[in-house]
C-alpha cells in the first residue's frame, strides 16, 4: 500500500495504488482523488475515492 500522504502520482502502479472505496478502481494519477479520514475505535481510518461522484455515493 502506498502512503497516503504522498504524491499519489509518482511511479504509483496500478497494482500499488490505493483503491476506491466505492467502484474498486485503482486510482493513478487522479486530480480527482478524495480521501477522508475518521478515528473509529481509537485508531485513524481513511477511505480513497476517484472522484466528488464516488465520495458521495459511499455508505462507509
Amino acid at each position: 500500500m502506498v502512503d497516503p500522504t504522498s504524491d499519489l502520482g509518482e511511479d504509483v502502479s496500478e497494482e500499488d495504488a490505493p483503491r476506491c472505496a466505492t467502484c474498486d478502481a485503482a486510482i493513478v494519477d487522479s486530480p480527482h482523488h478524495r480521501v477522508i479520514t475518521w478515528i473509529e475505535d481509537g485508531e485513524v481510518r481513511s477511505a480513497h475515492f476517484c472522484d466528488d461522484g464516488c465520495r458521495t455515493d459511499w455508505n462507509g
